[in-house]
């Protein structure tokens, strides 16, 4: 019995000797007030326009192995600044956003592409005006850290793609108002508690 005991001991530690140890991956939000997408667009040609959107959300971070990380934001599309009050209720009609019916846009990731220590291609599907597409971002590693305010460990990231807005069927103008659309993403994040 003793022997049998033993076996059983012996075989089961030298199971577990075989099985690395896991890291579990930490989970950051996303901060509201440092986390926005700004969008540039041709305006027929004589300038590049922009508006920004604030956004939030969470981002499981697993920087033992980058790969398994995950982001889902909600980008606010109908608290949209361009600097023009005008221009942004137009922003908001049926014309362009219609915000009364999508108030918000989305971006959940599905697989991370690490490029480098600092960077990698994220990908996931963008919902926005009620569509929603592939899009690949180009993230670049900014800096990990504690964040001197919220004294948390705090990581920052920037982002950028390119996007056609018909692909969204915002349509409105085309083709003077360009439908390409360059999106830029800058995001801080701090350890959720």
């Amino acid at each position: 019995m003793k022997t049998l005991l033993l076996r059983i001991v012996l075989m089961l530690g030298v199971s577990l000797s075989f099985i690395s140890p896991t890291f579990a991956a930490d989970t950051y939000t996303l901060d509201p007030a440092h986390t926005y997408v700004i969008w540039h667009v041709s305006h027929f040609g004589f300038s590049n326009y922009a508006g920004k959107w604030s956004a939030e959300g969470t981002l499981v971070l697993d920087d033992k192995n980058p790969k398994n990380s995950k982001v889902n934001a909600t980008i606010h599309v109908s608290n949209m600044i361009t600097g023009d009050k005008d221009l942004d209720e137009h922003l908001r009609g049926k014309l362009f956003f219609d915000t009364t019916q999508f108030p918000v846009a989305t971006f959940v990731s599905d697989k991370v592409d690490v490029t480098s220590k600092t960077s990698a291609k994220v990908h996931g599907i963008l919902t926005v005006h009620g569509v929603s597409k592939p899009v690949v971002l180009t993230v670049k590693l900014n800096k990990m850290g504690v964040g001197p305010i919220t004294e948390k460990p705090t990581v920052g990231f920037t982002a950028e793609t390119k996007l056609k807005r018909s692909d969204f069927d915002i349509n409105t103008l085309l083709p003077g108002l360009s439908d390409d659309v360059t999106v830029d993403v800058q995001t801080e994040a701090y350890k959720a508690s």
